[in-house]
């Protein structure tokens, strides 16, 4: 059945985009129609717990006090001689009866609105016209059940003479796209339509009027008459064969006083464009490098080394301190600087067993940061790492390595220090640095080590 469905609907609207181009003599003015309607949900499913044979052969089919009452309007207008348009909007209060077997016992309101296209077998010259159509359709049921269907329907409509009006009697099923909130149901309604606007007169088409004998004349009066003025609204001359001097390339200059008649110019420059001396393509106005080619985005100059190390701020990882091309254009970590750092770092004091910073240690991490903020330095960053022996419990050591790390960046962070510039990480009792078995070696390897390094 569903393939059925399918199959009407792909060839009503096929026959739908093919009929198009047919010559529309009869198509049907804009139209609304007034329709009365039975909802008959028991024939189909009777159908489906059987066969249609199985229904027709036994007089099984729904008697109108099965059916639910409707009203409805719907408005037609033609797209060609045999097809129309048509939108239909009805509703009926219903207990609706869903196919999952739901039932809440109340009668609401079913408003159903479809749009469907309509073949006709014959035009609307006929009086009886057989139709056969095919849409799109959603409902709601008591303003919170909402579905969509597909409605499949064939009818007939009668012409009622010469006032174009219509009686449609329709048998439509409607074939449910939402299973949960729609059923499989038949709709038979009959409706009377009336065009909403007056039919267009044809008026007859008159005969050309023969021409008229025309005098020769000089229109625009510049002394060529207009069989050879090739100009003849606009004054000329002869040697232009009635037309004015011509600009050829559009810039406001004539030819005869435009020294690059075929190239758009300015009139500054005698109608030549404005110049590129260096050649770059960005002209000398806009140029603030006339003589030196460079780049639009440096406005028609070189790209710029901000801090004349001899690399391009482009190329420069460094463009604003002066560094080595083999670093990248950044300064180089002196061995100085790096052994000032670690001889910092091995007078960091903490209390025992925290992670409080002493105060006898704030003179060391002082100078780190007094380092940091000296000009040239600032691609420089501070890789902090925390140590501890191997006294206590490994994951205790390492929470507490961490935690002095943390204090150390934090030092250098409320000094200032931008902590894109900082990381900080513990390592616990891994990597001693001497004999845990002594004190003085337990000692050493309680330690944070600081390390200068180059930012990226």
């Amino acid at each position: 059945m569903k393939k059925i469905i399918l199959l009407l609907v792909a060839t009503v609207f096929t026959t739908a985009i093919f009929a198009q181009s047919q010559k529309a003599d009869y198509k049907k003015r804009p139209t609304l129609s007034v329709n009365f309607f039975m909802k008959d949900f028991v024939t189909p499913e009777r159908i489906g717990k059987s066969n249609i044979s199985t229904v027709l052969s036994n007089h099984n089919w729904a008697q109108l006090s099965d059916m639910t009452p409707g009203v409805g309007v719907s408005y037609l207008q033609g797209i060609s001689n045999h097809l129309d348009f048509a939108a239909n909007l009805g509703g009926s209060f219903i207990n609706y009866p869903f196919m999952n077997g739901k039932d809440l016992n109340s009668d609401r309101f079913l408003l159903e609105l479809d749009a469907t296209v309509r073949l006709k077998l014959l035009t609307d010259r006929y009086i009886v016209v057989p139709y056969v159509s095919g849409g799109f359709g959603a409902s709601s049921w008591g303003g919170t059940h909402f579905g969509a269907y597909i409605p499949v329907s064939g009818g007939l409509q009668f012409n009622l003479g010469n006032s174009e009006a219509f009686v449609f009697t329709d048998v439509s099923f409607r074939y449910p796209v939402t299973k949960q909130t729609t059923n499989y149901h038949l709709n038979y309604s009959i409706g009377i339509g009336a065009p909403l606007t007056e039919k267009k007169e044809v008026k007859p088409v008159e005969p050309p009027m023969p021409p008229k004998k025309v005098e020769p004349k000089d229109t625009d009066g510049d002394g060529i008459v207009d069989s050879l003025d090739k100009c003849p609204t606009v004054k000329g001359i002869a040697k232009y064969q009635g037309c004015p001097i011509p600009d050829t390339d559009g810039d406001g200059l004539n030819d005869e006083e435009d020294k690059c008649p075929t190239v758009k110019g300015v009139a500054k420059y005698h109608g030549c464009p404005i110049p590129d001396t260096d050649g770059d393509g960005i002209n000398d106005e806009e140029d603030k490098c006339p003589t030196v080619p460079g780049l639009a985005r440096y406005q028609g100059c070189p790209i710029p080394d901000t801090d004349g190390d001899g690399l391009n701020d482009e190329e420069d990882k460094c463009p604003t301190v002066a560094g080595p091309k083999s670093n990248g254009g950044c300064p180089v970590i002196t061995e100085e600087k790096k052994k000032k750092v670690e001889l910092a770092a091995k007078d960091i004091y903490f209390a025992t067993g925290k992670s409080t910073i002493l105060p006898k240690t704030y003179k060391s991490l002082d100078g780190i940061v007094a380092l940091l903020n000296e000009s040239g330095n600032e691609t420089l960053g501070l890789n902090i790492e925390g140590y501890t022996d191997n006294v206590g419990k490994p994951a205790s050591n390492l929470k507490l390595s961490q935690t002095r790390a943390n204090a150390v960046l934090a030092y250098f962070k409320k000094k200032g220090i931008a902590e894109s510039r900082l990381t900080a990480k513990g390592f616990g009792q891994d990597s001693p640095v001497a004999d845990n078995k002594t004190a003085a070696g337990r000692a050493l390897n309680r330690r944070v080590e600081l390390k200068l390094v180059e930012l990226k």
